[in-house]
């Protein structure tokens, strides 16, 4: 079922790159940019994330939170983060439930074959949890930016 504009984002219960949950309901209050990508340490991935974090400041000015989901492990996510230093969540969906509640779980193609995996995909929700933004096939190296410059209109 794909999610629109203006609908309740779906909840999630994720754990971090420590093992902490996280919920949406912990980030009410605040709008939040919810970045779905495909794998930790992937060209693709390390430059959309290492853009996310080059911008962090200027998404808290704009009391907006960042987190990135993956359905890698929560010690993938640990090294990831580390090694490039994320100043924001990583959250882990192995069994890819949360990945199939925002619709990014998905069939792929690449050179003719097929097969399942995660759709780049970003939704920016509001302070109330509602969407207010889909980004799809999203473009790693301008990402940041692009979500920098509708929060800002």
């Amino acid at each position: 079922m794909k999610l629109k504009v203006g609908e309740k984002a779906p909840d999630f219960n994720l754990p971090d790159a420590t093992g902490k949950k996280h919920k949406l309901a912990d980030f009410k209050g605040s709008k939040l940019l919810i970045y779905f990508y495909p794998k930790d340490n992937t060209s693709g991935c390390t430059k959309e994330a290492c853009s996310l974090r080059d911008n962090l400041p200027d998404f808290e000015k704009l009391k907006t939170q960042v987190i990135g989901i993956s359905g890698d492990s929560v010690d993938s996510h640990a090294k990831f983060s580390q090694k490039y230093n994320l100043n924001f969540l990583l959250l882990a969906d192995p069994e890819r439930k949360v990945l199939e509640k925002y619709d990014v779980w998905q069939k792929k193609s690449v050179y003719g074959r097929f097969f399942m995996g995660i759709l780049r995909t970003s939704f920016l929700i509001d302070e109330k949890g509602k969407i207010i933004k889909i980004y799809e096939k999203v473009k790693p190296a301008i990402h940041a930016q692009q979500v920098l410059e509708d929060l800002k209109s």
